[in-house]
């Protein structure tokens, strides 16, 4: 029996992660649910088809963090899924970088300048 589980991730920022997986060329669905087993459902914010067929989305948390939501035994059947999980958060990470840099750039050139 399979059923949807939900895990905590340090993901914030929504349009990031659809970012993320767009460099990742998985196709993004804002909103909607997941389906498990027996009629269970998680509304999400965010969620991708993987190319085997198996959703994943994220869900906001109550502490504003996105939690990875998704069927875990069937997943855990992907072998490309860790993997998969640890590209996804190294593009987010190097989009968010970029993101403060180029936040940060401006008062960095204005203080080059005095």
């Amino acid at each position: 029996m399979s059923h949807l589980s939900i895990l905590p991730t340090v993901l914030k920022d929504e349009a990031l992660l659809a970012q993320a997986l767009n460099d990742l060329d998985l196709p993004v669905h804002p909103g909607g649910e997941l389906r498990g087993f027996a009629d269970d459902r998680q509304a999400v914010a965010l969620r991708t088809r993987l190319p085997e067929g198996l959703w994943l989305g994220w869900a906001r948390q109550a502490d504003g963090r996105l939690a990875l939501v998704g069927d875990l035994q069937r997943l855990s059947r992907s072998r490309s899924l860790q993997s998969l999980i640890g590209r996804l958060t190294r593009r987010y990470a190097a989009r968010l970088a970029l993101q403060t840099a180029s936040r940060e750039l401006p008062a960095a050139a204005v203080d080059l300048r005095v």
